[in-house]
C-alpha cells in the first residue's frame, strides 16, 4: 500500500489524467464495482491499460481531434473509461442522460454535431435507431454490453461494434499515435460539452475547456474536501452526465482515491452503502431526506430535537479541541448509543463527510446529520461554473450556507439579488447558442440566475430562482423552494410544488410517497394505490395538518391557502423533472393547468 502522502498529478489538460494517476498509484485501487454479486477491484495500471485500448479502438475509427462523441450510459466504470478515452485524443465527450427519451437523445446529437456515439445497451442503441434520421451526421455506435445470447449486432445505416471489437480495431494503431495526440492537446481545447437538465426549453450545450476543468479539480483539490489517503472510498450513484459526478470522478483519479460505482438499481444505494464502508458520499439532498424521514418516524419530535441541539454543542466543542462539560456529555452518550451511531452505520460507519448538491436541502436535516457525526455538507455551482464555485467543509461551514468561494473564485451580488460569479472554471458560452439570457458572462461575471446573498464572513446562501420568484396579484415576493422543502420533510411527502405568479394566493400540488404512504395505507386498512389514496379523507388530513404546521412558520402572504394531491407521482420520462430531480416548473405549469385552475376558481 502507498503512503498517503502521494500527490496530485501535474497535467496541465484533463488529457492524460488516468496515465499521470496510474504512473504514481499503479497498485491502488481505482475503481470498484459489483459483478455477480460481489465487489471487486480494478487496480490505477489495469484501469489505465483498459482506457489505452479504447483510446486506440477510436483512432482506429478515425476519430479526430475535436471531433464529439456521444456516451449514452449509466453510471459505471466503463462510462469513466470511455470519456478519459476520447479526452486523451482531444476528442470532445458529450455526455447524454441514460433516462433521456429518443428525441432528446436526437437533440443532443444533433446540435452537438457528434458523429459517434458509445450506448450502454441494446435498450439504449434502440433509441438512436428510432431517431436515425433526425441524426444523419452519426457514422459509428459502440455497445458497451454484447448484445443479448450472443447476437449479431442489427445492420444499421452506421457503423455499429461492441467495445471489445472497437478495443481489437485498437490492436492496429501504434502507441506513438496516442503519444502525439495527447501532446496536440491544449488548455483551451474543448473537453467536455455538457446538456444542462435545464427546467426550461430545450438544452443548451455548456463548452468547458481543459482549463475549466482542470482549475476546477485543483480548486476542490486546495480546498481539501478530498484528500489523498489510503482507505478513502467514494461511493458514486448519481449520474455521470451531469457534471457533479463528473468532477467527483475526475478529482477522484487525480489524487489516487477509489471510485465505487453503484450496482445499477438506485433502490439499493442503501444497502451498498452498507457494504462498501464509503469515506466520501456526493448525493442530492433526496437521499438524506430519505434516510431522516425514516429515523424521525420512528422517535418523537422533542427527543429527535433535543437530540440534534446536544449533538451540534458537542461536535462543535470536539472540532475546537475544547472539553465537553458533563451535562452535555450524559445526554450525548444517551444519543450517541439510542440515536447517532445506528444513522452512521446506515452510511456504512465510515463516512467522514457527505456533500449534497443539485438543490437545497433543509437546514433541520444538515442539523441533524451534523450532530450524528456525518456531516453533510451544502455547496454550490452550475454546469456552467464546471460543477463548482464554492464548498462549505468542516472546519468552514454554516448551516443554510453553500459555503465559501473556492480559492480564485469570486462572487458579488447584483443590484437586483443575482448572485455572480467570476473565475477560471466560468464556461466558454453555450454551444451554437451564444445569444441567451440566462448565463450571459459579462465582463468575465457569470449571471448565475438564482438570487443570493452574502454575509460579512464571504459564506455565500442562495435564497432561490430569479424565474421561480413568485410574484403575486397583491405584488408580494415569494421564493417557494424553502417552503417546499419543508413540505417535503413530511415522510408522505414525495413532491411538493408551489404556484402563484399573478394570483391572489399560493396554491400547491403535493404528490404521494409510495414507499411510505403504501405500507402505511396496509396498516390502516386503506386502498393500496395511489389514486384512490390521493382522494381518500385521511389523506388529505394529514396533508392539510402538515401544511398547517408550515404555514405558521411563514408570513401570512407566504401561506399556501389551498392544495390538490396528484393521484401519481412527478415524472422525469413524462418531462416534469430534470434527471437531477429538479421540478420543471414551467412543465408543471403547463400540464397541471386545469388543476390549478380550479384550486382558484373554487
Amino acid at each position: 500500500m502507498e503512503s498517503s502522502t502521494a500527490t496530485r498529478s501535474a497535467t496541465k489538460t484533463i488529457a492524460g489524467l488516468i496515465a499521470s494517476a496510474a504512473a504514481r498509484h499503479r497498485e491502488r485501487a481505482a475503481v470498484r464495482c459489483k459483478r455477480d454479486g460481489s465487489w471487486q477491484d480494478l487496480t490505477y495500471a489495469q484501469v489505465e491499460h483498459i482506457v489505452r485500448q479504447i483510446t486506440l479502438g477510436l483512432l482506429a475509427l478515425h476519430v479526430q481531434r475535436g471531433e464529439r462523441v456521444c456516451i449514452l450510459a449509466n453510471t459505471r466504470p466503463e462510462w469513466s473509461y470511455v470519456d478519459l478515452a476520447i479526452t486523451d485524443i482531444g476528442a470532445v465527450a458529450v455526455p447524454i442522460y441514460q433516462t433521456n427519451s429518443p428525441e432528446e437523445c436526437g437533440w443532443v446529437i444533433s446540435d452537438s454535431g457528434a458523429s459517434v456515439i458509445f450506448c450502454e445497451d441494446e435498450s439504449q442503441l434502440a433509441k438512436i435507431i428510432e431517431i436515425r434520421e433526425q441524426v444523419p451526421d452519426l457514422r459509428a455506435a459502440i455497445l458497451i454490453e454484447p448484445p443479448t445470447d450472443d447476437a449479431e449486432l442489427p445492420e444499421l445505416p452506421f457503423e455499429t461494434l461492441t467495445l471489445e471489437q472497437l478495443k481489437s480495431a485498437g490492436e492496429a494503431v501504434a502507441l506513438s499515435e496516442l503519444e502525439t495526440r495527447r501532446d496536440q492537446i491544449e488548455p483551451d481545447d474543448v473537453y467536455t460539452i455538457i446538456y444542462t437538465s435545464g427546467t426550461t426549453g430545450f438544452p443548451k450545450g455548456c463548452v468547458l475547456t481543459h482549463r475549466n476543468y482542470r482549475a476546477i479539480i485543483d480548486m476542490v483539490e486546495e480546498r481539501g474536501s478530498l484528500k489523498s489517503e489510503d482507505d478513502a472510498v467514494v461511493y458514486l450513484y448519481l449520474p455521470l452526465a451531469h457534471s457533479f459526478a463528473l468532477l467527483l470522478q475526475l478529482v477522484v483519479f487525480d489524487l489516487g482515491l477509489t471510485l465505487a460505482y453503484f450496482g445499477g438499481d438506485t433502490k439499493q444505494v442503501i444497502v451498498e452503502l452498507a457494504e462498501v464502508k464509503p469515506t466520501y458520499l456526493p448525493s442530492v439532498p433526496r437521499i438524506f431526506e430519505k434516510i431522516y424521514t425514516l429515523v424521525s418516524a420512528n422517535v418523537d419530535a422533542a427527543t429527535l430535537e433535543n437530540a440534534t441541539k446536544v449533538g451540534i454543542a458537542v461536535r462543535d466543542l470536539e472540532s475546537e479541541g475544547k472539553q465537553v462539560p458533563a451535562e452535555l456529555q450524559r445526554p450525548f452518550e444517551e444519543a450517541e448509543e439510542k440515536l447517532f451511531k445506528n444513522v452512521r452505520a446506515a452510511f456504512g460507519g465510515r463516512l467522514r463527510e457527505a456533500v449534497s448538491g443539485a438543490a437545497p436541502i433543509a437546514r433541520e436535516i444538515l442539523e441533524f446529520f451534523y450532530a450524528c457525526g456525518v456531516p453533510v455538507l451544502e455547496g454550490y455551482g452550475m454546469t456552467e461554473t464546471a460543477t463548482a464555485a464554492t464548498v462549505s467543509t468542516r472546519e468552514e461551514h454554516r448551516f443554510g450556507s453553500v459555503g465559501k468561494p473556492l480559492p480564485g473564485v469570486q462572487a458579488m451580488i447584483a443590484p437586483d439579488g443575482e448572485l455572480l460569479i467570476k473565475g477560471p472554471n466560468v464556461f466558454a458560452g453555450y454551444y451554437r447558442h451564444k445569444e441567451t439570457e440566462f448565463g450571459a458572462v459579462v465582463d468575465g461575471w457569470l449571471h448565475t440566475g438564482d438570487l443570493g446573498e452574502i454575509d460579512d464572513d464571504g459564506y455565500v446562501y442562495i435564497v432561490g430562482r430569479k424565474k421561480d420568484l413568485i410574484i403575486t396579484a397583491g405584488g408580494k415576493n415569494i421564493t417557494p423552494a424553502n417552503f417546499e422543502n419543508e413540505m417535503k420533510r413530511c415522510r408522505w411527502v414525495s413532491q411538493a410544488v408551489m404556484h402563484g405568479d399573478r394570483r391572489p394566493y399560493p396554491v400547491m400540488l403535493i404528490t404521494l410517497d409510495e414507499e411510505e404512504i403504501l405500507p402505511w395505507a396496509r396498516q390502516q386498512g386503506l386502498p393500496e394505490e395511489i389514486g384512490q389514496l390521493a382522494k381518500h379523507p385521511k389523506v388529505i388530513e394529514m396533508i392539510q395538518e402538515k401544511l398547517d404546521e408550515v404555514n405558521r412558520r411563514w408570513a401570512q402572504v407566504a401561506q399556501v391557502k389551498k392544495f390538490t394531491i396528484l393521484d401519481h407521482d412527478l415524472s422525469q420520462q413524462r418531462g416534469e423533472l430534470t434527471p437531477t430531480l429538479k421540478v420543471k416548473r414551467s412543465v408543471i405549469e403547463s400540464v397541471y393547468a386545469s388543476t390549478l385552475d380550479a384550486m382558484y376558481a373554487s
